[in-house]
Order: C-alpha cells, then structure tokens, then sequence
C-alpha cells in the first residue's frame, strides 16, 4: 500500500485533494497533516472521514518531532505539501508568521523526506504546491510560464518563492526527487470566508458592504478548486521529477467584472431585483504591493498531461454558489468559530 502524506490536508485546496486521493485510490494511505489553524477545518472532510484508508494527524510543520513520529509510522512514500500561510492581508500585518510556517516549515519536511529515503529514492517524491504570485506582475500583455525569472512582490509571495527555491535547491544537492506546481487563484466549495468569492458570497447574503480594492481593474487569473486537485492528482503520479508545472484556468478577469458577475448571478439565486448586489460594492483604500496582473501560461500542463479546465468560470461560479446556499451551516460555523470545535469532538475521545 503507497502512502502519502498531504499537508494542509484540513485547508481549502487540500480538502479537495485529500477527498479525491482518498476516493480515487482506495489502495493507497493517505495520511491528512494538518495543524489546524484558522483555515484548517475537519467540517470539510466529514463525508470520508471514515474511510479505512484515510488517516488524519494534527501536526505543524514547525514540530521536527511531530514529524518525526509521523514519518516513522506512517512510513510514507510521497509527500503533497500544501500546507501554508496564504492570504496576502495578513502576511503584510504578520510576515515572520509566513517565513516560519512557508519556509522553515517546508524545509522541516525536506529534511523529514530526506532522512526518511535516504540513498533510496526510486518510488518516492516530494511534490510542492506553490503559487502564481511568486513570479511578480504582469502588464497588460503576456503569461507567466514555467520559465518567468521570480519577482515577488508581497511577504506571502517572496516566502513562497524561497520554499521553491529550498525544494529545487534539496533535488540538486541531495538528488531528492522533487515536483513543483504554480497555480493561479482558486475559487470553488469549503474556501475560508477571507478571500474574495466567499468572503462577497457571505457578504451579499447578509446586505454587507463588498469591499473592492483600488480601482478594481486588478486582473487574475482563476481556477477551479476541484480542477486544481485533478492536476496536483496528475503531476503527482505522471509529472517529471524535477520540473515545474503551472495550472491555471485560462480565465482573466478584472476583479470588478468578477464582482460585478457575482453580484448578477447571487440576485438570481436570490430571486433579487437585477442590480440589488451591485449597490453593495464600496471601493476601499488600495492594499501595499498590490500586483496589477497575474496570468498563468498552462500550456505545459496541457500538452504534456493532457490537463484542462472541466468548467468555465461562470459555470465554476454558479457551483460554488451553490455550494454556499447548500451549506450554509457549514458558513455559519465558519463565520463564528465553532467550526474549530470540530476537532475536539471527533478525535479528543480517540474516535
């Protein structure tokens, strides 16, 4: 039986992951690591929890001998590191919160691997799931491929793009079979009400101001969470060791046009007269370091594992929509912490 460790396996995008490994490949062990903190969520896993090859473990990164332990038993042949500090608002209040956890934790678990194979790689690896934004900003023309020199530009990205660097740096000096993916902005079901679609989803339902930064006309590129999971499940299994991999959803859209459809498709589903959202949107002073553009070239991914988008992004939009009204205990939870009683519940007991 392979097992894989997955990091953050409690959070938004590793929910998806952990979900689809454990579902997928039911001959596999997926051991979920996660600290749960305050985006780490157990709630977003309920519906495998039980699932005899799903194994949950409350570890931080930062704990070499939380780690240690869990290498021994677990002996893992893979590791999924998804585990980070990721919103941009908070890495500029608390950056050294973002170079612990980022960077020392990610070499904490270099270093894990490392001993743990030793001199016998064949069979393991070490994927690294990073991020757009350590390439910097574009101008109004051109994609960051898998070759962009790194121009961060925030805390969060510039402690991302060192993590990158460790990862590449522990394949050419030790020959540690390593994988790294960049991918652009996720959106879809379980995402923590901090980041713009869910956050202007709770927002509308409750008659809440949404807060645009700037003058709105800052570009992303977006892509749906459960087409991110399909392709972290391809670059894990068929992707070159050693090479990097953008994902991306072949989807820019200016963060005004973004809210805007938002709004449209929330006074649908609210049955609200046409452009009740919109009075909603409140421009607020712009944020420090704020990249004009970002815009993924997935091109490589594409050619070479056949990965694409399943979805569009208004079709991705109206699911997540969906998603939210059909699980608005879920948000309530959330939205009022008692989410993080979850853990204490299920596993205080030895359940």
């Amino acid at each position: 039986m392979k097992a894989i460790i997955i990091t953050g396996g409690a959070g938004f995008i590793g929910s998806h992951v952990v979900r689809l490994f454990v579902k997928k490949y039911p001959q596999y062990k997926i051991i979920n690591l996660d600290a749960l903190t305050y985006a780490g969520n157990l709630e977003n896993l309920r519906d495998i929890e039980q699932e005899p090859n799903y194994f949950f473990e409350k570890a931080d990164i930062l704990d070499k001998d939380a780690l240690e332990r869990i290498f021994v038993l677990h002996a893992p042949d893979g590791v999924i590191h998804l585990a980070a500090e990721s919103h941009v608002d908070r890495s500029i209040l608390s950056p050294l919160d973002f170079v612990y956890t980022n960077v020392i934790g990610t070499v904490n678990l270099l270093n894990k691997a490392k001993h743990f194979w030793k001199d016998n790689f064949e069979g393991k690896k070490f994927y690294h799931v990073s991020t757009d934004e350590v390439y910097g900003a574009l101008g109004e023309t051109g994609f960051f491929t898998e070759d962009t020199k790194y121009d961060p530009h925030s805390p969060y990205s510039a402690s991302k793009a060192s993590s990158d660097h460790f990862v590449r740096a522990y394949q050419d000096t030790y020959g540690l079979p390593v994988v790294i993916s960049n991918c652009s902005n996720n959106y879809g079901p379980n995402h923590f009400p901090e980041k713009l679609i869910p956050l202007f989803i709770n927002n509308i339902i409750n008659k809440k101001p949404l807060p645009v930064y700037g003058d709105g006309l800052y570009t992303r590129d977006w892509l749906y969470v459960k087409d991110h999971a399909a392709a972290i499940d391809l670059v894990f299994h068929t992707g070159k060791t050693g090479d990097t991999y953008n994902i991306g959803g072949f989807n820019e859209w200016k963060n005004i046009d973004l809210v805007k459809l938002l709004c449209k498709q929330m006074d649908e589903k609210l049955g609200n007269e046409a452009g009740t959202s919109e009075q909603l949107i409140t421009y607020i002073k712009d944020r420090p370091g704020h990249d004009r553009r970002y815009a993924i070239d997935a091109s490589k991914i594409n050619k070479e594992l056949s990965w694409k988008p399943s979805v569009t992004f208004e079709e991705g939009l109206k699911l997540t929509i969906d998603w939210y009204f059909e699980n608005q205990e879920w948000l309530k939870n959330v939205t009022s912490g008692e989410y993080q009683r979850y853990y204490e519940e299920q596993y205080s007991k030895g359940n």
